[in-house]
């Protein structure tokens, strides 16, 4: 071993120290304040639908109570409990740690408002992450999304991240609720767990909360204007409008959240009025305006195989000249990656995409597969290994019309690609994820 490399280890090697060091003390700190005010807490995990599940539920529940949720990425050690303090985090600053602390002794020596509901969007990367979470956060109200191979890499398959989300089901005591969704054969199999009887909810209707009718609204111009559905729970039937809404999967997150406001015996039709406002996040299924008189279905913020199976089905139904799919690297399947990228070949050609542009080590299995099986031609398939290159021969082709569906994890930066193609990029840090001054400086960097 060089001393480099031997450099490099003892500073990994520290910074992990400091890491673990950081998130004992967190912890604790958290504990502490969960001791003193002992909130309702509704933890949400799966491998897609978090964030889209946590953001109803908000909807629902600030329509009756204070709450508090998880803002941005915070659902891992360190964001958890700096959601429980209410705090930023510090990053590299002993400046902005020492603010953590002071917000905290606050809340612990003098009255403030404190939320009555926290809503944890609860992350999982590698085993034992839910344990440890659960250690220091009793979970009243469990959700459980969909499970995939999101974050394979770490676990293995797919069979060993059910058995680690698996583990908040079985941690609700006899006071708490559990809700999972019956769409996903993995998620129901966690009812044996529960301690205390579970709710289900979904578009089957042998769940207990489940939605029917689904219809993608359209104005007299055939422009998209929403989604609508019947709400369907003991007997009864509501109308909700879902008026910001392009995908139907978001129809599971807002049943997710409704199902929240049954478990906690609030009146139903007042949580259905309140979640018609729900808005996705940026970079989640997000219709935005391209040149040329385009339209960007903007879903960069993260990508896994069902979801972009999801966004997929959402594009093929919408009215367009030209279907056009977008697609960086799902990273962290492991040994899946090139299967999965490779199958992408047939779900694109099944739904009818006139064209497909893949960027990304990852992803060019995908493009090869496209090419090989027929799928497409050489004119109609281009490969990319930049997200701003990519973007940028986009716009060179896109016509009045065409609707583009823009898709990618994290690390390949996807929203570079869509604000080469927006009608104003001006709006680019107002419409767009990862817009803040770190991320926007930030280079991409192939993962």
């Amino acid at each position: 071993m060089t001393d480099r490399s031997h450099d490099n280890d003892s500073m990994k090697t520290e910074k992990t120290r400091k890491r673990r060091i950081l998130e004992t003390i967190l912890r604790w700190m958290a504990h502490v304040l969960l001791k003193k005010y002992n909130p309702i807490i509704v933890g949400i995990t799966g491998s897609v639908g978090k964030t889209s599940a946590k953001e109803a539920t908000f909807l629902v529940l600030s329509h009756f109570y204070r709450v508090r949720q998880s803002q941005k990425n915070y659902n891992n050690e360190i964001g958890i409990p700096l959601t429980i303090i209410g705090a930023r985090s510090g990053e590299q600053s002993l400046r902005g740690w020492a603010r953590v602390v002071v917000q905290w002794f606050w809340a612990l020596l003098f009255p403030v408002e404190y939320p009555e509901v926290l809503i944890l969007e609860m992350g999982i990367d590698r085993p034992g992450d839910m344990k440890y979470l659960l250690s220091f956060v009793p979970v009243r109200i469990a959700v459980v999304t969909a499970i995939g191979p999101a974050h394979v890499e770490f676990f293995g398959n797919v069979e060993r991240i059910a058995a680690e989300k698996e583990r908040i089901v079985s941690a609700i005591g006899s006071n708490g609720s559990v809700i999972l969704n019956a769409d996903d054969q993995r998620v129901m199999a966690m009812e044996k767990k529960a301690k205390v009887p579970v709710t289900t909810f979904g578009c089957v209707e042998t769940a207990r909360v489940f939605a029917s009718d689904i219809m993608q609204n359209f104005s007299r111009d055939k422009a998209l204007k929403g989604i609508s559905f019947k709400l369907n729970y003991d007997g009864k039937s509501i109308p909700v409008r879902l008026h910001h809404v392009v995908a139907r999967h978001y129809v599971s997150a807002v049943l997710a959240a409704l199902s929240v406001g049954i478990a906690l015996r609030l009146n139903l039709v007042e949580c259905a009025r309140a979640v018609e406002n729900f808005i996705p996040l940026p970079g989640r299924m997000n219709l935005l305006d391209g040149i040329n008189g385009s339209t960007i279905i903007d879903d960069t913020y993260n990508a896994s195989p069902r979801a972009v199976e999801a966004a997929v089905q959402t594009l093929a139904k919408m009215p367009a000249a030209r279907r056009i799919v977008v697609l960086g690297d799902m990273l962290e399947l492991g040994e899946l990656s090139e299967r999965e990228h490779a199958a992408i070949a047939s779900l694109l050609a099944s739904h009818h995409i006139t064209f497909f542009y893949a960027m990304g080590e990852c992803m060019e299995h995908a493009y090869r597969a496209a090419l090989s099986g027929g799928h497409f031609t050489p004119d109609t398939v281009f490969y990319f290994e930049d997200p701003v290159l990519t973007g940028r021969a986009l716009a060179s082709m896109l016509r009045e019309g065409d609707v583009v569906l823009v898709k990618g994890s994290q690390g390949m930066r996807m929203e570079k690609a869509v604000e080469e193609i927006m009608a104003d990029p001006h709006k680019a840090q107002e419409l767009l994820c990862r817009q803040s001054p770190e991320w926007r400086t930030k280079p991409f960097v192939r993962p």
